[in-house]
């Protein structure tokens, strides 16, 4: 348990969506990407089945992750798009196969009910971009996933505006975990809820009421998640909307204010999330993030540190 296995030219990628309706055509630059990098496709039933706004029934969506979760041909599976959907199947699952031998599972948004869940086995998950849109993303984000999905060393570095809080230079070491603030929300009290404790936690979010984040986070952080974090990772908060009352503040700055109290270092404008430059995240595997001032370096281990 821990890294699944990396990837191989010739090897297998299945493709289902556990969540919202998607066509096969709406999957053709993911499929040619897939075929630059040498790896085979295999759709699943739900692409182009529809019932209102899912990709099929909660049944036909279990059963299809399902067959590619214990498929031994199958070497990762990549969630064609978000929405809505996955924690309505995410019980119904049998994961007894995929702990003996698990594979990546890759997507981000929606599917961080299966990072979250996943995440309690102590097997590593891929944050980042679905197979829907993959061409409107950055090179970046794109080749993020190849390397590593393929085990090549993977550093991230970028320029923003530094941390929020606690800004001097500093180096923090901790399992990096987490995923969309409104999955993560709603997960709270479930069995697919992480356990955040000396961890470093990345949220994002898309098209939310400036209201509700502070409602969510207002509930994170009232029930212990926020207090013993070892950094909290701000990534795209896009789309955020408001009342004719305005609120009064960003999202980045509710986040803040409500984390303040605390000893350690909050980063700004992270690319990852619903944004152009969304880059991959290895969800379960220890990171070392270096701040120093503007600058911020996240070196990902080429394994899982124990």
């Amino acid at each position: 348990m821990g890294t699944p296995p990396f990837l191989q030219k010739g090897d297998t990628v299945g493709i289902v969506s556990t969540a919202r309706k998607i066509s096969k055509e709406e999957l053709t630059p993911a499929l040619k990407l897939l075929e630059k990098w040498g790896l085979k496709a295999v759709l699943g039933k739900t692409i182009g089945t529809v019932e209102n706004q899912f990709a099929g029934s909660d049944d036909l969506r279990t059963s299809d992750f399902q067959q590619m979760l214990d498929g031994p041909k199958v070497k990762a599976i990549w969630c064609a798009r978000g929405g809505y959907g996955t924690v309505r199947i995410i019980d119904k699952l049998d994961f007894s196969a995929f702990k003996k031998n698990p594979k990546w599972i890759v997507g981000y948004s929606d599917v961080t009910v299966l990072h979250s869940h996943i995440h309690n086995f102590g097997i590593e998950t891929l944050h980042a971009q679905m197979c829907l849109e993959i061409e409107n993303k950055t090179e970046e984000a794109r080749e993020s996933i190849r390397r590593v999905l393929f085990g090549e060393a993977y550093t991230l570095d970028f320029t923003g505006n530094g941390p929020a809080i606690n800004a001097g230079a500093q180096n923090i070491k901790g399992e990096l975990i987490g995923g969309n603030l409104s999955v993560l929300y709603s997960l709270v009290g479930s069995t697919s809820e992480m356990n955040t404790d000396g961890k470093i936690l990345f949220i994002e979010d898309l098209d939310e009421m400036l209201y509700h984040v502070d409602r969510m986070m207002m509930n994170l952080k009232r029930s212990g998640y926020l207090k013993n974090l070892k950094a909290l990772i701000i990534g795209g908060m896009t789309e955020m909307k408001d009342n004719k009352v305005y609120f009064g503040k960003t999202a980045e700055e509710i986040i803040v204010d409500l984390v303040k109290e605390y000893n350690y270092p909050v980063i700004l404008n992270f690319p990852a999330g619903h944004i152009a430059d969304n880059r991959a995240l290895i969800l379960g595997r220890e990171v070392e993030i270096n701040v120093q001032s503007s600058t911020i370096n996240i070196q990902f281990s080429t394994s899982r540190k124990s």
